[in-house]
């Protein structure tokens, strides 16, 4: 199934490169564990999910290098369990995701074995400045030293 993103639109100038950002995280070739989806939650929001099952809060760490956000996850074996059959893992992680200037990481969550890291593009702040306009008859070059009188003649 493809995305739609609101990104595309002509009314969002700017944004070509967070949806060159997602197109390069969603295709790079290290997918494989643990399995993530990214999703679009708000007109300048975003939501990562890792399906992180058998994962504790205190075995994943979310960080900010720089402008990668990077998510580890670490299980320690458990020396007092026996296993007859092992068929889940206790593998570690490292998954990295390069972000766009700007982004922020609002808030990340584990719930039922899915971690939720949200992130959030700021909208910058409208600047209205007003600028006064002169009158061209009030415009005077008091201190001129280079010999004109700013009308085109020298000062005689």
């Amino acid at each position: 199934m493809s995305r739609l993103s609101l990104f595309n639109s002509p009314l969002l100038l700017g944004f070509d490169h967070v949806e060159r950002v997602l197109d390069r995280v969603a295709k790079t070739a290290t997918e494989g564990y643990p399995p993530y989806n990214i999703e679009q939650t708000g007109q300048n929001e975003l939501r990562i999910t890792l399906a992180v099952a058998g994962f504790s809060r205190e075995a994943l760490t979310v960080t900010v290098e720089e402008n990668q956000l990077i998510i580890r996850g670490r299980q320690a074996d458990d020396p007092e369990r026996t296993y007859l059959h092992r068929g889940i893992a206790a593998r570690q992680f490292q998954k990295s995701f390069v972000l766009a200037e700007g982004i922020e990481i609002t808030r990340a969550a584990l719930d039922n074995g899915l971690l939720h890291v949200d992130l959030r593009r700021p909208v910058p702040a409208t600047v209205v400045r007003s600028i006064p306009i002169d009158d061209v008859g009030t415009v005077q070059t008091v201190g001129r030293s280079d010999g004109f009188n700013g009308n085109g003649g020298a000062v005689e």
